[in-house]
């Protein structure tokens, strides 16, 4: 996998984690509400999975926000990513 992608995908993780925190739930709760499991959630957060764009979407609502607003800083996060 390249460099770039990596950062992306860790990126990606980041501000999905930052979310699910700020709401105060668990990766379980958010896979519920997004109807995606725990484990999956937990990768997309390692920055380990390439989430397809219908999982980003069930990511979005579980989180209680829109795939465009999840993904707002999505480039300035990855340029912060080690």
């Amino acid at each position: 996998m390249s460099r770039s992608k990596q950062k992306i995908l860790r990126a990606l993780g980041h501000l999905v984690k930052q979310r699910r925190t700020a709401l105060g739930i668990s990766q379980e709760e958010l896979g519920m509400r997004a109807n995606l499991d725990r484990t999956y959630i937990s990768g997309v957060e390692r920055g380990v999975r390439n989430p397809s764009i219908t999982a980003i979407a069930s990511l979005a609502t579980g989180l209680g926000t829109t795939v465009s607003n999840l993904l707002e800083n999505l480039e300035i996060e990855a340029e912060n990513v080690e």
